[in-house]
């Protein structure tokens, strides 16, 4: 388990480049993970990342420790604290970090429980939509092109691990996915639809849920087979889109099961 003293180390830079580079991760389908949690999360449903990151410091940790038990130990490096703010956006507490290959589902049938994401481009709010849908028991996630990209270290922050409950798809074309599915689409609208408690979310659902300024576009409005709207008797007619998220998940939660 080689011990690393600066970020010249060939993986070290590799990993380096990734975290500062949405460009790179995209080119070569790889993510990094940052923190126990999450890699501890990924290595439950995917097995060994290809390279476990620890840093010196946390090697004592129980968490960190049962991580080094699952990687071999030509797959480990162990940066020194001097080292890894070279290289790392995060510090020496976050303990691991590792690279994997980004999952990449294969898409044969879309699922009865479904969530859209147009153009929602704060990472932050596509972690906590992730992290909300998987909690809910959403089983597919679609994504629009414009949408913040699900695996930046961001997304992957807010989502704690939510990604690995998930399949994934990025660049949907939103429309013609909603035009085609067997079940309910329901777009989400602030105003002027029928109440979220009042529609009939069992069976297949795909839940649409659009831009945090914008909404969702036009065409996915037309495309969808109902529009909802959360009532908000407070006289203010904004919600974060991952507030928002959560209360149409939750009340899909809460009409499945009094089925």
């Amino acid at each position: 388990m080689p011990r690393i003293t600066s970020r010249d180390n060939p993986r070290l830079k590799a990993a380096a480049q990734l975290i500062a580079s949405s460009r790179a991760r995209r080119k070569a389908a790889r993510c990094v993970l940052e923190g126990e949690h999450i890699v501890a999360a990924f290595c439950r449903r995917h097995g060994a990342p290809e390279t476990l990151i620890i840093a010196e410091t946390a090697l004592d940790r129980p968490a960190v420790a049962a991580l080094r038990a699952g990687v071999p130990a030509a797959q480990t490096l162990v940066v020194t604290d001097a080292a890894w703010p070279e290289f790392a956006q995060l510090p020496a507490a976050v303990g691991a970090l590792a690279v994997v290959a980004t999952p990449k589902p294969r898409f044969e049938r879309a699922a009865d429980f479904c969530l859209l994401l147009e153009d929602v481009q704060d990472p932050g709010n596509v972690g906590s939509i992730l992290r909300s849908a998987a909690a809910a028991g959403v089983a597919q996630v679609f994504l629009s092109p414009q949408c913040a990209f699900a695996w930046s270290p961001k997304v992957l922050r807010a989502g704690q691990g939510a990604h690995f409950h998930l399949e994934i798809y990025e660049d949907v074309d939103l429309p013609a996915w909603a035009r085609s599915y067997r079940g309910r689409t329901i777009a989400t609208i602030p105003t002027g639809a029928a109440a979220l408690y009042a529609t009939d979310l069992t069976g297949p659902v795909g839940l649409a849920i659009g831009n945090e300024g914008g909404g969702l576009s036009l065409a996915l409005r037309q495309a969808a087979s109902h529009a909802a709207s959360i009532p908000m008797p407070g006289g203010f007619e904004s919600l974060n889109a991952a507030a928002a998220a959560a209360i149409c998940l939750f009340e899909c939660v809460r009409q499945r099961r009094r089925d």
